[in-house]
């Protein structure tokens, strides 16, 4: 799905694995989930309960968050790993086999419980078949109430992360979360500053959660054509922002949501 103004890049999210995902946004420099690394890294060690502690990844794709998150890699490193010629050479049946290998081989001692979500079954298919996500769900909770499986690791939940999916989303998602995790979940989301993540932050708080709005912004990736930057100028200034240096310098910018 698209929004408004934005370039589709619907087409990489139904492959059967990440290689066009990386492929597609590489000369765009996308890299919401780099600067997105440290604070759910943060939040996971501070926000999750003991136990057995879950993050549900929203609009997780092919579990690039979980990647980050849960083991020593980066987001360079994705990039030249499923961009490299030995990557093109393989199906994806040793894709996985590759993946699998490399990512239990990168697992830090502190990971945690991943849950993802999506609407792309192909997504959250790779994902589940290299390790990456302990539980995926494809769902879509704008339209449909979770499913059993989703509710009962919901009840598990102590993060909710969205990065690239925050301008798909209504309140209707966190409510459905929420009511199947009996309370209301800390959400970190990186908005992009074109989307109006208000209706969003209202309901976070008629739950009883405090949303604070970072004053930082990071880009997210260049725009695809001169259409798409006028779009983002117009509509950031019609928000009250300033693009400035953001935006008019040629990139998306994201501002970190933090409810708790």
């Amino acid at each position: 799905m698209s929004t408004p103004g934005m370039t589709s890049f619907d087409e990489i999210y139904g492959l059967p694995d990440p290689r066009g995902y990386f492929t597609r946004f590489g000369p765009y420099e996308y890299q919401t989930p780099h600067h997105a690394q440290a604070v759910f890294r943060a939040l996971t060690g501070r926000e999750l309960p003991p136990g057995r502690p879950a993050m549900i990844d929203l609009c997780c794709s092919y579990g690039i968050n979980a990647a980050l998150v849960n083991h020593d890699v980066t987001l360079d490193e994705l990039y030249e790993r499923y961009t490299s010629a030995k990557s093109a050479e393989l199906t994806t049946a040793e894709l996985i086999d590759w993946d699998r290998d490399f990512y239990a081989s990168r697992r830090r001692s502190d990971a945690v419980r991943a849950i993802g979500v999506d609407v792309s079954g192909p997504a959250v298919a790779y994902a589940l078949s290299v390790g990456l996500l302990d539980e995926g769900y494809c769902e879509d909770l704008e339209t449909t109430e979770p499913g059993r499986g989703l509710r009962r690791a919901a009840a598990g939940a102590g993060l909710i992360t969205v990065t690239g999916g925050a301008s798909f989303l209504t309140e209707r998602t966190f409510g459905r979360l929420f009511t199947a995790a009996g309370r209301p979940v800390p959400v970190a989301a990186f908005v992009l500053r074109t989307h109006d993540y208000r209706p969003i932050s209202g309901c976070l708080r008629s739950y009883g959660l405090a949303v604070e709005r970072s004053t930082a912004t990071h880009p997210q990736r260049r725009f695809t054509d001169p259409q798409e930057q006028r779009t983002a100028v117009e509509t950031v200034t019609a928000l009250g922002e300033d693009p400035a240096g953001k935006e008019s310098a040629g990139y998306f910018h994201t501002r970190l949501h933090l409810a708790r």
